[in-house]
């Protein structure tokens, strides 16, 4: 169903793949930026990147169960962070590779950014998962 490439020809990359591929007839799933927001909407690990990552990861637990889908069905993502500092993105890259998502592995982009929605936010994550068939 999902067939991961790295590039022979390319620097190969440390946790990540160069693409993924899926077969047609595969239910893929674009999903909404997932923020460090709790259930009441607060914001989690106000100032702290790690942390905000963490909850990040866990809402995008719950977007992907809602979809019947988990974390290895992730084909893509890209990880946003209020930085220009690489050791704040790299900081964040370690959730993300410890989250499971870099057992796939999936193609990521990991972004330095100026600002993100919500007031206090530091992460974001985007993704785009394949859904697998319901066993019969």
């Amino acid at each position: 169903m999902i067939q991961r490439v790295i590039s022979p020809a390319l620097f190969p990359p440390p946790t990540y793949s160069h693409a993924s591929v899926v077969e047609a007839g595969t239910k893929v799933a674009f999903l909404a930026g997932s923020v460090p927001l709790d259930a009441e909407g607060k914001i989690v690990g106000e100032g702290d990147p790690v942390r905000q990552a963490e909850q990040v990861i866990a809402n995008l637990r719950e977007q992907l169960a809602a979809i019947g889908s988990d974390l290895a069905h992730v084909l893509s993502t890209e990880v946003y962070v209020v930085s220009s500092e690489t050791s704040v993105l790299s900081s964040v890259w370690e959730v993300v590779e410890a989250s499971g998502l870099s057992i796939g592995p999936h193609s990521s982009t990991l972004i330095g950014v100026a600002c993100l929605g919500y007031t206090g936010q530091l992460v974001e994550i985007t993704a785009t998962a394949a859904v697998p068939e319901e066993a019969p």
